[in-house]
């Protein structure tokens, strides 16, 4: 059974070097997943790839149905995720095309469903550390394998979306201690907690956040550099299950 996951989001609709051996719709309690489950093999191994926003990219942060996305890995045997996740850079080196592997989260977003115990009893979960400290450990050491230059830590404030930040509100954002913004770090990290996965992310940078470079963030530029980061990331996850 596949216990390893990959989560792909703005710029990882699909992985082109998985070799696909199914595709599977799964219905959950929760509604349905952004995108059919593609299992396949990375370098001789099995992994099961999702595509966050859908495929064709089409499903918004707020929108994304985190808990269906969840436990539907869970049920196809998943043990380990691997998301990976399109962001802005705040601090030091956390320019565009720069891939970080965050050791923290800060939450700013509101309204998502994002628990599974809704209904139970009262149940609290320890999300002291929101990454596995296994997983981000291994990542580390791929990107050092691959001679690809990482940021071993860094905080990840996940905001509401769809829009992009004020300036004002990233100058709050560092000032609270993050490194970096983007809109679907969670509930997906506490999710997958709650059903007892190991879970950590690979931080692409797309763009500098608001305020930090001169003039307004296009796409044009998040998409250039977009594609020199998850063609470092593909190299990355390739290290990683090697």
């Amino acid at each position: 059974m596949t216990t390893l996951a990959i989560i792909g989001g703005t710029g990882l609709t699909q992985l082109g070097e998985l070799n696909i051996i199914k595709r599977e719709q799964l219905t959950t309690p929760y509604g349905a997943p952004s995108a059919e489950f593609v299992t396949g093999e990375l370098n001789n191994v099995q992994v099961i790839f999702l595509a966050r926003h859908g495929n064709p990219h089409s499903i918004a942060p707020h929108k994304i149905n985190y808990r269906a996305n969840i436990w539907g890995l869970k049920k196809l045997g998943v043990e380990h995720i691997i998301a990976v996740a399109a962001v802005g850079g705040i601090t030091g080196e956390m320019a565009p095309a720069h891939i970080a592997i965050p050791d923290q989260i800060i939450d700013y977003s509101y309204g998502r469903l994002h628990t599974f115990f809704e209904e139970d009893a009262v149940t609290h979960i320890d999300l002291t550390y929101p990454y596995s400290q296994k997983l981000r450990a291994r990542l580390i050491s791929a990107a050092a394998k691959a001679n690809i230059k990482i940021s071993p830590l860094g905080v990840y404030g996940c905001t509401q979306g769809p829009r992009l930040e004020t300036a004002a509100e990233i100058l709050r954002m560092e000032r609270d201690g993050c490194d970096l913004v983007g809109m679907t770090g969670m509930p997906e990290a506490a999710l997958a907690k709650e059903l007892e996965m190991e879970y950590a992310g690979i931080s692409v940078v797309a763009n500098w956040a608001a305020g930090k470079a001169e003039g307004e963030i296009t796409m044009a530029e998040i998409e250039r550099h977009l594609h020199k980061g998850m063609a470092n990331t593909a190299k990355l996850l390739q290290a990683f299950v090697n």
